[in-house]
């Protein structure tokens, strides 16, 4: 079957549906459905303005004009259900200037799933403005048959749209159901239990307690649009301070590779200080952030050196007056990480990675537990990796002497409790399963830096 063929038979039963529900409704219409008049002409604006009062959900939104026809179809009856409905969506059509066969399709929802939730209620309630059937119409029961006609209106409505794009679109039917009816199904149940309130409201307590039902929902209304701005102003800001730190993240990590392609004996330092500090912070208890610090001030600990002059970072001899300009390379990288906003402990430990627990170090000579833990945890690593590394300015130590050695100066230069952890993690684990000379990957490590612009971009698209 051709797709013109198939378009014009759905067309044909769009309209053979149109007339069966128009039919129904005069067939059933009694004098009484629309009485009292105030109520219908009530309902009436609801319907009209309620697309316009539209409370945001978690998922979807809560519409007084569903609401509205709802209260139609249980307290009136098929032919004001289906009128209201039809002369809103007419209406709407015309403004909106849809295209022919939508615009069909809107107006025969709109009289279908009306009349098919009167004729539900009213098989179910009879008249609910008969003083004889008043004890039907002001229990749980009653709430539970509106909410019941909501619901079984809901799913006609759903219906009759998704078999329109189904035919003049091929969407799947399944799929439209996945996507678009299940997730706004919490949404929907909750103006449900709003419907079936306000028709308890109004057989129990009168018209004036529905009308201000309804003026309750509209300050709601107001007061939740309002949030919700000042929630997306929040949200904005939060993601322009994100969008801030990652490019300023982004700069450092920048400084970091540009470094790394200066000198790459420092990048291969900074990735294996960075791997061993970040196993010292778990060996001796500390948190996941304290680790996450550890590892950052590790591999950003020597930043300070992109300072420093080629015949400095190159040289294997240094003169006195190298080792002065070297000596400031603590300062210079904690100013350079300081600048980055909720990076203050990172620059904390860069500064003073360098200082003895003696209070020989620099710069600040600091003594013993002065030293901050991360800055003594970097200390102890740095030092192991400059001792074992080939291309350092001495020749290369095994790892069981330069564990001989980092227990020589514990107490002195280390931290000699860190040093012994430190030790001990290495005879475990095996100094080459951690991180030892050229098995350090600096690209791995720097893995922050690409988390930095992965964080930033869905700022830039929004």
């Amino acid at each position: 079957m051709s797709e013109t063929i198939k378009l014009r038979l759905y067309v044909l039963f769009e309209i053979v549906l149109l007339a069966a529900a128009v039919a129904t409704a005069l067939l059933t219409s009694r004098a009484d459905d629309w009485q009292p008049l105030h109520l219908v002409g009530f309902l009436f604006v609801l319907t009209a303005v309620g697309q316009r009062l539209t409370v945001p959900l978690v998922k979807g939104n809560l519409t007084g004009a569903f609401i509205a026809l709802v209260l139609a179809m249980s307290l009136l009856g098929p032919a004001p259900a289906l009128a209201l409905g039809v002369s809103v969506i007419v209406a709407s059509s015309l403004q909106r200037r849809l295209p022919w066969e939508l615009a069909l399709n809107n107006i025969v929802t709109l009289a279908t799933y009306p009349v098919v939730g009167a004729l539900i209620a009213r098989a179910l309630l009879s008249d609910v403005h008969n003083p004889h059937n008043a004890a039907a119409t002001r229990g749980v029961s009653f709430a539970l048959i509106v909410f019941g006609v909501f619901m079984v209106a809901l799913v006609v409505n759903f219906g009759l749209i998704a078999l329109h794009f189904r035919v003049t679109e091929g969407r799947s039917i399944i799929r439209q159901t996945r996507e678009l009816f299940i997730p706004f199904l919490p949404g929907e149940t909750a103006a449900a239990a709003l419907a079936a309130t306000l028709a308890v409201a109004y057989t129990n307590l009168g018209f004036s307690v529905l009308l201000g039902a309804v003026l309750v929902l509209v300050i709601f209304q107001r007061l939740t649009r309002a949030l919700l701005r000042s929630e997306e102003r929040a949200d904005q800001l939060e993601a322009r301070s994100i969008h801030l730190a990652s490019l300023q993240l982004g700069v450092l990590t920048t400084l970091v590779e540009t470094l790394a392609l200066r000198d790459r004996t420092t990048a291969r330092h900074a990735a294996a200080v960075a791997r061993y500090a970040r196993e010292l912070a778990e060996e001796v208890g500390c948190s996941e952030a304290e680790q996450e610090l550890v590892h950052t001030a590790g591999l950003l600990h020597d930043i300070g050196k992109f300072a420093l002059p080629d015949h400095i970072l190159h040289s294997k001899l240094l003169s006195d007056e190298d080792w002065t300009v070297v000596r400031r390379h603590p300062q210079d990288g904690a100013t350079l990480v300081g600048r980055l906003d909720g990076y203050g402990d990172v620059a904390e430990a860069i500064l003073y990675h360098h200082e003895h627990m003696d209070g020989s170090g620099y710069p600040a000579g600091l003594i013993g537990n002065e030293i901050p833990l991360a800055s003594r945890i970097v200390a102890v690593c740095s030092t192991y990796d400059t001792l074992t590394a080939r291309e350092s300015y001495r020749s290369a130590m095994t790892p069981q002497d330069a564990m001989s050695e980092l227990r020589r100066v514990a107490g002195s230069q280390l931290d000699a409790e860190l040093v012994m952890k430190f030790v001990a993690m290495l005879q475990r684990k095996g100094p080459v399963a951690l991180a030892q000379g050229d098995d350090a990957d600096f690209e791995a490590e720097l893995a922050f830096g690409r988390r930095a612009r992965a964080l930033a971009q869905p700022s830039v698209e929004s």
